[in-house]
């Protein structure tokens, strides 16, 4: 694959690089659904607590999940304080934490606010795992004959088999949820509901629908994964999209009780 780009006497790590669009992808994307929405939050500076929380605890938790599940390997110190080794999981347990605090301190609906950042994590995540698939850093999955099987013999992680291109899945499926939560909060339906959604649609609906959808593409890709089980056969990426998963379909059976509540 293509680790890093060689631009003279500057190399450009490609994973650094998606990183970084994704960030301003995302940025752009959570301006855009909070001025849309009317909500009187500074879009730019919650964007920046969120990049940098949400980086430090995607490194922190990267580290404390290796260290469960690898018999206390010791960590390199050297590998705390580089782009490597980010989890997704802990960067987005930090954006919840930080969009939570800003609500309670602005007194802003909570649930607006993570439905406004629902798109924004579904187009970052495709970045996250082009960078993944650029890097060729063992995302990759198992073993496969199908046509589309790649071989990765430059990347950071180099395997000479034909693999699963997980990253490329998961791409398409974040595009596919990011497609579904902009429909949901369409700028087109009538601006009956609550914080710019459109009418019936409950605050927290878009979010549920990010959880469940992020939960179930995730849950499925790992089965062809090279990640090793953690609990009860399954992998730790799989116990979390399971909680994902119920955590959005109990938000969502909320959101609908109130809408048909409100119709009575």
């Amino acid at each position: 694959m293509l680790p890093y780009l060689q631009i003279g006497p500057l190399r450009l790590w490609t994973y650094g690089l998606m990183l970084t669009c994704g960030l301003w992808s995302g940025f752009y994307l959570f301006r855009a659904e909070v001025k849309r929405r009317g909500l009187p939050v500074d879009a730019s500076a919650l964007m920046l607590a969120i990049a940098v929380a949400g980086i430090i605890c995607a490194k922190a938790y990267h580290v404390v999940v290796t260290l469960m599940l690898t018999e206390h390997q010791a960590v390199a110190w050297r590998d705390l304080f580089n782009f490597a080794g980010l989890a997704w999981n802990g960067g987005l347990i930090a954006g919840f934490a930080v969009l939570l605090w800003f609500a309670c301190r602005k007194r802003v609906s909570i649930w607006s606010l993570l439905d406004a950042a629902s798109p924004a994590a579904a187009v970052g995540y495709a970045f996250g795992r082009m960078g993944c698939f650029l890097a060729g850093d063992g995302d990759y999955g198992k073993p496969t004959n199908l046509p589309w099987g790649m071989s990765f013999p430059h990347g950071l992680v180099p395997t000479a088999q034909r693999v699963h291109p997980t990253p490329l899945y998961e791409i398409a499926g974040s595009l596919v949820l990011f497609v579904v939560l902009m429909r949901i909060s369409n700028p087109l339906s009538p601006k009956d509901g609550e914080n710019g959604a459109p009418k019936n649609v409950r605050p927290g609906t878009v979010f549920s629908v990010y959880l469940i959808g992020s939960g179930v593409f995730r849950f499925a890709v790992e089965f062809i994964r090279l990640n090793p089980p953690a609990f009860l056969g399954v992998t730790e990426a799989q116990v979390i999209s399971l909680l994902s998963i119920v955590a959005g379909a109990a938000l969502l059976a909320r959101s609908r009780s109130s809408v048909l509540a409100s119709a009575d």
